[in-house]
């Protein structure tokens, strides 16, 4: 599978179709996971009691996936809502670190063109772009943050999660259970493939390794789903603790 480190680099390609080229040719294999976990995501919805439209405009509208799965696993009668919206604030928190991290490449941009781009930052999106920058920039481009290669990204993954959240939507009651046929492994499967390639040294990975194990642990030790929030907090934590360090 193609990971993120290893993505073909053209600098002389500054045109809105040859990045968009370049950015579908980076983001296939993963859009390729998305597909399937998008679907997986949409048949729970619908066996929880969400409508098509209400799928579709979840999946669109919030649109980040580790949040929508905590959402949906918390949805019961009576609703809590209180708890799905600190869940899915504490899941979604890492995109303050995440915007953090991109915010050198984008400060030439003007503000009506970053707050509709950062809607589009999803893991995937971002650590594609991030390391991206960050090779043309060793190289010597300017700007470094290619406008093109991101939004060609957004596109596709938005598009593709909610068009086939709503698919796996409306296939989940005549499929049945689509986890049994091993689509939810995407989910992790796109994860790591985003770790392998931002890996750059161990120290780098505390941060994942403390979120694992306070996860791990509060999931064998406490019932429910709150070892999402456990191991978001405990991770953040733990990155802002090494944030100065020299990874």
């Amino acid at each position: 599978m193609t990971t993120a480190h290893t993505i073909p680099l053209n600098s002389a390609s500054q045109t809105w179709a040859a990045e968009a080229r370049r950015a579908s040719k980076a983001g296939i294999p993963v859009l390729m996971a998305l597909i399937p976990l998008a679907m997986v995501l949409g048949a729970q919805a619908h066996q929880k009691g969400l409508s098509l439209v209400e799928v579709t405009l979840m999946t669109g509208l919030n649109y980040a996936g580790g949040s929508e799965f905590a959402a949906i696993g918390l949805w019961n009668s009576p609703l809590p809502v209180l708890l799905i919206v600190v869940m899915t604030f504490l899941v979604n928190s890492r995109h303050l670190l995440m915007g953090a991290a991109l915010a050198p490449y984008i400060r030439h941009l003007p503000r009506k063109v970053v707050y509709p781009a950062l809607f589009f930052m999803v893991d995937e999106s971002w650590a594609f772009s991030l390391l991206d920058a960050r090779s043309r920039e060793a190289q010597g481009e300017t700007p470094a943050f290619s406008l093109p290669f991101y939004a060609t990204l957004g596109a596709m993954f938005w598009v593709s999660w909610f068009s086939f959240a709503t698919l796996g939507a409306i296939l989940g009651p005549i499929i049945g259970d689509l986890g049994r046929w091993g689509f939810d492994m995407a989910f992790p499967a796109v994860f790591l493939m985003l770790i392998r390639g931002m890996w750059n040294t161990a120290r780098a990975a505390r941060p994942w390794m403390v979120s694992l194990v306070a996860a791990s642990g509060v999931h064998l030790c406490v019932p429910g789903a709150w070892y999402v929030p456990a191991g978001a907090v405990a991770g953040l934590i733990a990155a802002w603790f090494w944030a100065g360090e020299e990874l």
